[in-house]
């Protein structure tokens, strides 16, 4: 090779790696700017009973909506980055539908809209999605009736239009699980929500069959020498589905009654999961079971309920098929209650999760409530104050990226409680991703950094491609130290102060997040 060979290979190969360098930004951003932090931190908002919201049937439409703006500022204050929202109490909607009627505890009435008429789960997203809020439309999948609910149901309610699908209970009204058209009703309401409605995800809770009620019974004798009555024991009232039951043997079904029940629950998770993923593939499924598994899974010290034999639920199989997108079990006991112990049950979840999906249990905040009724809590031991504390914390050390709260109330009410998950919570969060779903990352933003009012800059963010973004990811740098913060996708102008506590800003970051968590590459400058 001669000389001037040599020499212009050289300099090709300066102009090629000059061309690869990374600038004086992308240095920054990847020396500098730390890892987004990431977790679920979620709560429902009860609306059977009028637990949460509203806080009673017939208010009017402003303090309706004003009660809901209190509860979802106190979300944003608190860094709570999603919300659970009750849309379908039983059988009716709260939300514009044309398969159920409006719900008794929005308006006072089933089947009378508002007046003056807004949509409340419309209202919901857009008002969730302004302050960088996700918005679950949780559903009730076959309650028709909550038990001592005195309000008169509406004539298209499915207990007056299909009496033949729905089966009285005790006090409860419930529709039947074994006949497919109860089903497929349930299925048609999840779905419809899903088209119609920009949701990030649907939800549903752990009532499948109802949970077993009893009533007293006498005895019969044993033998001729007994009187020809005994003592009054407990007897589990068994729910009432013999014409389905019937309907299935005859078209020759194989199938003990108790796993033609868990089958029916099966078909239902499976077809919901792949139908939604048909319709918005982004749209995410969330369960919440009870939270003890099955008892031939479950670890030897666990004691107690078992929703698969009761329930019929065969939650372990869910999970482990991947029927969800996450897994939201309800592990409402403390740590230290040996039988139902919150780490044994944590790590069971853990165990059970063969799919990878996102694990993030349910706490029951709601025995922090002032009120009365959190002595009705699942626990036989007294309340430790700082048992939410410290549950959050194990579930962060076990890494388990994520929480939800039953209920909004305590944390509205609770100023204590409040103040520590302001706390826990004190940088915003990112929704960890669903790489499943789509694991493509959005196109990498621009941005560019303008004076606004004085100590004010701007950073004015443009998005890369053409898929809008869900949340910018945004670090600004003060002298050494990076700050992050979590912003809606729409916007397109941020203001940030030029210093904080005495330090300038030296660097900003942004990255695009879309809606099943994938982060872009990142763009820095510095002002």
């Amino acid at each position: 090779m001669t000389r001037v060979q040599k020499l212009v290979i050289s300099l090709l190969c300066v102009v090629y790696l000059a061309g690869c360098a990374p600038t004086r930004n992308e240095l920054a951003d990847q020396d500098h700017a730390p890892p987004a932090p990431r977790e679920f931190r979620a709560v429902w908002v009860a609306t059977v009973a009028n637990i949460d919201w509203p806080s009673k049937p017939g208010l009017s439409t402003p303090d309706q909506q004003a009660e809901a703006i209190a509860i979802l500022d106190k979300c944003k204050q608190l860094n709570i980055n999603a919300v659970v929202f009750q849309v379908r109490p039983g059988c009716d909607a709260l939300y514009e539908s044309e398969l159920e009627p409006w719900s008794y505890y929005l308006t006072g009435e089933q089947g009378k809209r508002p007046d003056p008429y807004y949509d409340p789960l419309q209202f919901w997203i857009e008002e969730s999605h302004r302050r960088g809020i996700e918005l679950h439309a949780w559903f009730n999948p076959f309650r028709a009736k909550l038990a001592g609910a005195t309000y008169k149901q509406s004539p298209d309610h499915v207990s007056i239009s299909r009496p033949e699908l729905v089966k009285k209970y005790g006090a409860l009204l419930w529709m039947d699980p074994g006949e497919e058209a109860a089903r497929k009703q349930t299925i048609d309401v999840f779905l419809d929500v899903t088209k119609r409605y920009d949701v990030d995800g649907i939800h549903i809770d752990d009532y499948f069959y109802p949970y077993p009620i009893s009533e007293k019974q006498t005895r019969p004798p044993t033998n001729g020498l007994e009187a020809t009555t005994g003592p009054a024991v407990s007897v589990e009232v068994p729910f009432p589905d013999d014409a389905a039951w019937a309907k299935y043997q005859s078209a020759g079904g194989k199938l003990s009654r108790d796993d033609w029940r868990r089958d029916n629950i099966n078909q239902m998770v499976e077809q919901v999961y792949g139908r939604i993923k048909r319709v918005k593939p982004h749209v995410k499924f969330g369960i919440s079971p009870f939270g003890i598994g099955k008892p031939a899974l479950r670890p030897a010290q666990i004691k107690g309920f078992s929703q698969y034999d009761k329930l019929y639920a065969d939650a372990d199989l869910w999970l482990q098929r991947g029927w969800c997108d996450y897994w939201t079990p309800q592990l409402y006991w403390p740590i230290t209650q040996t039988a139902q112990a919150y780490p044994v049950l944590l790590n069971y979840w853990v165990e059970q999760n063969k799919q990878d999906r996102n694990y993030w249990p349910g706490l029951f905040t709601s025995r922090h409530a002032p009120r009365t009724e959190a002595a009705t809590q699942p626990s036989t031991q007294p309340v430790n104050e700082n048992e939410l504390v410290d549950q959050i914390k194990l579930t962060r050390a076990e890494g388990v990226n994520g929480h939800v709260h039953f209920s909004m109330k305590p944390i509205m009410q609770n100023a204590k409680l409040a103040d520590q998950l302001k706390e826990l919570y004190a940088t915003p969060a990112l929704i960890p991703a669903s790489p499943w779903l789509d694991n493509k990352p959005p196109a990498k933003p621009r941005l560019s950094l303008k004076p606004a009012a004085e100590g004010i800059m701007s950073i004015v963010l443009t998005p890369g491609g053409r898929e809008k973004p869900a949340t910018w990811a945004v670090w600004c740098r003060y002298g050494d130290a990076w700050m992050f913060d979590a912003r809606p996708g729409d916007a397109r102008k941020i203001d940030v102060p030029l210093s904080r506590e005495g330090k300038p800003l030296t660097g900003v970051c942004v990255s695009a997040v879309d809606r099943c968590g994938n982060e872009s590459s990142r763009v820095t400058q510095v002002p």
